[in-house]
């Protein structure tokens, strides 16, 4: 009598574990080429707009006009994760550059919630679905 009751208390146990069933909404990504290149950035409630060289190289411009290039190679995301390009890679950072981390699918995400993305070329994405 012991082991059935003990038998009963590990099924309902388990069963009171078990997840209810999830409902997925799946929104299609549609990616498109990134008009001349630049996306926006901001920082301290600036706006900034970036863009790479042909060397992969970025530059930064409050107008969109001037463009300057960033010394460091660094811009935001919407989170505050610094990122930059080195070795061939997108790379990103958490902790203020302390530590870095390969961004994965080369996706960020900017300031308005609209993502974007590099291909192998360092050609820029950008689309407005949610991910």
């Amino acid at each position: 009598m012991t082991s059935i009751c003990l038998l009963s208390t590990v099924y309902l146990s388990a069963n009171a574990i078990t997840p209810a069933p999830m409902v997925y909404h799946y929104v299609a990504e549609e990616w498109m080429k990134a008009k001349g290149g630049v996306w926006e950035g901001k920082m301290d409630n600036k706006t900034y707009w970036y863009k790479l060289d042909k060397s992969a190289k970025l530059w930064w411009s409050t107008d969109g006009k001037k463009w300057a290039a960033v010394e460091n190679g660094m811009w935001a995301d919407k989170e505050g994760k610094w990122l930059k390009i080195g070795d061939g890679k997108l790379w990103w950072s958490a902790d203020k550059g302390a530590n870095w981390a390969e961004v994965p699918e080369w996706k960020w995400e900017g300031p308005k919630g609209e993502w974007y993305k590099f291909d192998k070329d360092w050609s820029l994405w950008v689309t407005k679905a949610g991910m």
